[in-house]
């Protein structure tokens, strides 16, 4: 009798056991999405006066991106990461005309992509995808009904106040910004505690160092790059309690973290606004200080560690890279931009050849292919926010109106400060070939392209429980 109780407890502990194998079999995946961190803000990217021991670690256990892109401004780059497409291709619940995109739901998320093949999704901090204003955005495009299961947020920036929900109810009005880094944090551990026993997605979007900018009592006044300078090292400090608490519950080998910025600092706010040196420019610009971001991925035993890759890389590019990685499936009645990098990760490939094309918002400002990139001439569109707002946020050497394309050598002249389109004649031609494609099927400025997603008209919703007093 003992014996078959033993022999029976040993196969229901089999199955048990069979199960869990079967769940941990695929990866978990968390993204830490920094709000204008510019590319040179942490100290394994060459920042001199910000420490960020946690996230250099990340680096040399993990492999490091230094030509990564996302999009030049908020809204836009999450829209990017969000579906693996240029912002200027995705279906819209408005006119198209605001900078932030208030994302359709027949657009197809990271979340969406990965739940038909069990997993649980989780989205905190800054959502930016259904209104910019705290208070003016249509309820129906938050995180819930964009494939998340749980959900802790502000609808977009800190540029005033935040209002914080939980998943669809309002939970708190005008929150204390120098408490989100860790409130964000304490959410996302939770999250991976909850759901440690099956695979999991987690997007961790930070407000910071967005302005306002607020840091803990903790962290005040205590780096040599000013109180910029708190922010980021209290965002490296949390990032690293995330990653000791992957190792404290044996996550750590399955858990692909995957670390970036949604686009360059913010000029105009001057010491509060970061940095991107070597790079020419900042947020809202086209150069490549608004666009190329700092990024790292770490998978112990996954990802190979302490590699750096010089390869085009971008946001857009992690949706098709996860679905491959979790085996899930890639939507195939649309285009998707981004590329699977899966094999760029884990070191079995290293050479990728594609495009970049940088979109100003909807203006389609430039294109790089391997070490080359062209700007296109500038033109007056008097309408566009581009033309009448965004200079000021660029310094003014950088406000350069256009009157040929210029083309520069990027990894001879990571500035952009020399133009030699004169010189190499048959990489303009073949750069304006490219661009004319990008025209004509993702579009520019007034244009839908020919695979461009549908703009709606919907109206701002603004419910009353969400409005503060």
């Amino acid at each position: 009798m003992r014996i078959g109780l033993i022999l029976v407890g040993s196969f229901l502990f089999s199955l048990c056991s069979y199960g869990q194998n079967e769940d941990s079999s695929k990866p978990n995946f968390i993204i830490i999405f920094t709000d204008d961190q510019g590319y040179q803000d942490l100290g394994c990217f060459g920042s001199p006066n910000i420490k960020t021991p946690n996230i250099d670690k990340m680096a040399s256990e993990g492999m490091k991106f230094t030509n990564f892109y996302a999009q030049t401004v908020c809204g836009p780059s999450r829209a990017a990461l969000m579906t693996g497409s240029y912002p200027m291709r995705n279906a819209r619940n408005d006119n198209g005309d605001n900078p932030h995109p208030k994302l359709a739901l027949s657009e197809v998320t990271i979340a969406e992509v990965l739940k038909p093949v069990g997993y649980k999704t989780g989205m905190i901090g800054k959502w930016d995808l259904a209104g910019h204003n705290p208070e003016k955005f249509n309820p129906d495009l938050l995180p819930m009904h964009q494939g998340f299961d749980e959900s802790f947020f502000t609808p977009g920036s800190n540029d005033a106040r935040v209002h914080l929900i939980r998943n669809n109810k309002l939970v708190e009005k005008n929150a204390d910004m120098s408490t989100l880094t860790k409130r964000y944090t304490n959410e996302a551990i939770h999250f991976i505690d909850k759901n440690k026993k099956q695979p999991f997605f987690l997007y961790l979007a930070h407000t910071m160092p967005h302005t306002q900018l607020a840091v803990s009592d903790e962290f005040k006044g205590t780096s040599e790059g000013g109180l910029y300078g708190d922010v980021i090292e209290e965002i490296d400090y949390n990032v690293g309690r995330i990653l000791d608490h992957l190792k404290q519950t044996g996550l750590d080998e399955n858990t692909y973290v995957i670390f970036t910025s949604d686009n360059g600092p913010w000029w105009i706010k001057k010491d509060h606004g970061g940095h991107a040196e070597p790079l020419r420019g900042a947020k809202t610009s086209a150069w490549e200080g608004g666009f190329r971001v700092p990024a790292i991925i770490r998978a112990p035993g996954k990802v190979p560690a302490g590699k750096t890759s010089e390869n085009i890389v971008a946001t857009i590019d992690l949706l098709p890279t996860i679905a491959k990685i979790a085996g899930a499936e890639v939507p195939k009645d649309r285009v998707i931009d981004g590329v699977d990098v899966s094999e760029i990760i884990h070191g079995t490939s290293m050479e990728l050849d594609r495009p970049f094309f940088y979109y100003q918002h909807h203006i389609l400002r430039a294109v790089r292919k391997g070490k080359w990139k062209l700007h296109l001439p500038h033109e007056s569109y008097p309408t566009s926010i581009v033309s009448r707002k965004w200079p000021i946020h660029s310094a003014p050497k950088d406000r350069v109106l256009f009157t040929k394309p210029m083309l520069y050598n990027l990894e001879t002249d990571i500035a952009e400060t020399i133009d030699v389109a004169d010189e190499n004649p048959k990489v303009v031609a073949a750069l304006l070939k490219l661009l004319d494609w990008a025209k004509q099927d993702i579009g520019d400025i007034n244009k839908r392209g020919e695979n461009a997603r549908p703009l709606g008209n919907e109206p701002y919703h603004t419910p009353n429980e969400l409005i503060p007093n």
